[in-house]
């Protein structure tokens, strides 16, 4: 566990050069560390410190291991080799969500939302209904939503109170580096195969997400899906008070809510009408958002409120325009094949989608979308560097055109698409081979389309 104290005066290296580790690095500077940040990646702008951080980039030298304690970005493979020198050196080793909560009063009361998908929806509809609770019955509490959503939590971890609700987004990288993390909520939405390729295999993914729960205790609280299998099988290790939700009519785990097609019913007795967001799956976000709620007493009548003016998420099934009877969906932060079969179940059973796949490929086959390829899709425009792949997996099934990047997708998609069709943007891939980020990926796509219109 990461102790300030006990470092005090010590040297930290911050491997990473992203949002999380400019954070951390500049949190720990703040508290009188002098810090080292090592990026493997060359890196020209490095303004962002003036001065103040020692930075090095191109590679991680030998001054890493001069340091006293290190903080690993989420994104760093855990077999790297900068991290195994440093296991051998005994350097302590510690993510940076445990490094920033060590900032944070421990009476603050922490929720934290994981799960392969719909992690975004559910922490952003969440944090709303935390924030609504504050205004209307504690103005004194806020309520800050950060992790793998917006803001590191490194950015503001001094100016959260004791008497603050913190909801977090946690992504399995964060997880599998947190060996102390202990939320007063843990919600753990889903499990699908996702970052194979950076757990080395579901086995180690699964176990990444079940640390989640590790460390909670009998006056906690923990959520998850009854309806998913994976999710259940964690039950046995769960020692916080469980809550289980599910909108699916067949479910391994006895439920404490269910869905009656209109309203989110809950064995309590509370009665409510979801957000009115697209898809059974933003049923499912808003029942482990309105269990967690409860959990920490919010009123029923709250959530509702929230409810009603909740709306979609960018770039997650997000209506960008429609023109000449063509729909444009921005479905960018679908970054694994699950993400991608729930938009598709979004719509009618008819082939009118044209498809935009493709990205960094993470590890799973492609093969498993075939069933609702046929179902939804008229033609898969392949992008990116899992091209190949998608090619080899899906040929012969599905009429596939190669088109190696967003922008000719777009401009083939606009010139062969129907009055009624759908372009849909859901990538089941990793953004980083052509963009920085899935936002990056989506804004492009939005531009793509308004620069088609405009013409």
């Amino acid at each position: 566990m990461f102790k300030p104290a006990k470092f005090q005066g010590k040297k930290a290296c911050v491997l990473g050069l992203g949002r999380s580790g400019i954070a951390a690095a500049r949190l720990l500077a703040g508290q009188g560390f002098e810090v080292l940040v090592s990026e493997e990646k060359k890196v020209s702008t490095l303004s962002d410190f003036d001065g103040k951080i020692e930075v090095e980039t191109g590679g991680h030298t030998a001054k890493v291991f001069a340091c006293d304690f290190i903080v690993k970005s989420p994104g760093i493979f855990p077999k790297h080799a900068v991290l195994k020198e440093a296991k051998k050196r005994k350097i302590a080793i510690f993510s940076e969500l445990e490094v920033a909560l060590a900032f944070v009063p421990k009476e603050t009361c922490v929720l934290a939302v994981t799960g392969t998908n719909g992690k975004t929806t559910t922490t952003s509809l969440l944090g709303e209904i935390l924030k609504e609770y504050g205004a209307a019955c504690t103005p004194c509490r806020k309520t800050y939503v950060a992790g793998n959503i917006g803001a590191p939590l490194s950015a503001f971890a001094t100016q959260i109170k004791a008497q603050d609700f913190l909801v977090l987004e946690v992504s399995s990288y964060q997880l599998e580096d947190s060996t102390f993390f202990r939320p007063k909520v843990a919600c753990l939405l889903n499990i699908t195969p996702d970052h194979l390729d950076h757990h080395g295999g579901m086995d180690k993914y699964i176990r990444a997400k079940a640390r989640l729960f590790k460390n909670q205790r009998s006056n906690d609280f923990a959520v998850l899906n009854g309806g998913d299998e994976l999710c259940a099988t964690l039950v046995g290790a769960v020692k916080a008070n469980l809550a289980a939700f599910s909108a699916l009519p067949n479910h391994p785990l006895k439920t404490d809510v269910f869905y009656d097609g209109d309203e989110i019913i809950f064995s309590v007795g509370h009665r409510l009408r979801p957000p009115q967001l697209k898809g059974i799956h933003n049923v499912e976000n808003a029942m482990a958002a309105a269990l967690c709620a409860l959990s920490v007493g919010v009123p029923a009548e709250i959530i509702q409120r929230v409810f009603q003016r909740f709306e979609a998420m960018e770039h997650r099934i997000e209506p960008v325009a429609t023109y000449k009877g063509v729909s444009y969906i921005n479905d960018s932060k679908a970054t694994n094949l699950d993400s991608t079969i729930i938009a598709l179940k979004s719509f009618e059973k008819t082939p009118k989608i044209w498809l935009i796949l493709g990205g960094r490929d993470k590890g799973a086959s492609y093969e498993i979308l075939l069933p609702y390829l046929k179902t939804y899709v008229k033609e898969v425009l392949s992008i990116g560097e899992s091209m190949d792949k998608i090619e080899k997996e899906l040929k012969g099934q599905i009429p596939i055109t190669r088109c190696n990047d967003l922008k000719t997708a777009v401009r083939y998609a606009s010139v062969h698409a129907q009055e009624e069709d759908v372009v849909l943007l859901s990538p089941a891939c990793a953004s980083f081979d052509q963009f920085k980020d899935y936002e990056q990926r989506g804004q492009v796509f939005k531009q793509l389309v308004q620069e088609l219109i405009s013409r």
